[in-house]
């Protein structure tokens, strides 16, 4: 994961100054999911235990699917390439291009962050559905007592309810009342 960090902060630093005073654009959880390749990446689904391999599920040959597949290479996601080089341009589409487009203008921002939330989203649906249809993922085989975080049944043993105190236990163990002292009396 140092890598995904390194990435950013080498696509981030020479324009560093105009990120931060552009005055347009918000960073999404899609565009973040880009920029660290932390989000629906073959390799990244692979090294956190989510996926058998690190494989491209939308590429018959399978290639390694990473950040500069899905921007470059990935048929599946042509016509959304496409989209975006007509507004950004036919330069290479890499993590450091997209950056340095978004702090151009608003209109390449918005183009950049329309590619990446339909694109990330096609990718989520995908291994949602993937998820739904195949045998479990490791993590879900390897997720121990607690099982699976989507599972709503309740646990398999039953649950212990707490011992209760007898009602005159409880009355003992009261603090004493302030009243009048027997010394007073």
């Amino acid at each position: 994961h140092l890598i995904s960090g390194l990435a950013v902060i080498a696509a981030v630093s020479p324009l560093f100054e105009e990120w931060l005073e552009r005055c347009h654009g918000v960073l999404t959880y899609r565009l973040t999911q880009v920029f660290t390749g932390h989000g629906s990446f073959g390799r990244f689904l692979f090294l956190i235990g989510r996926e058998e391999t690190p494989g491209c599920h939308h590429c018959e040959d399978r290639p390694e699917d990473m950040v500069a597949h899905t921007l470059a290479v990935c048929p599946a996601w042509a016509e959304h390439r496409r989209v975006l080089r007509d507004v950004v341009g036919d330069g290479a589409l890499s993590r450091p291009a997209l950056l340095q487009a978004m702090v151009r203008s608003e209109r390449d921002w918005d183009a950049v962050s329309s590619f990446c939330e339909a694109v990330m989203l096609a990718k989520e649906e995908a291994g949602r559905l993937r998820e739904r249809t195949s045998r479990p993922s490791r993590r879900e085989r390897h997720s121990g007592r607690r099982g699976s975080r989507d599972d709503l049944r309740p646990p398999s043993r039953p649950v212990r309810a707490a011992r209760r105190v007898p009602r005159a236990s409880q009355r003992a163990i009261r603090p004493p009342q302030m009243g009048p002292s027997r010394a007073d009396a």
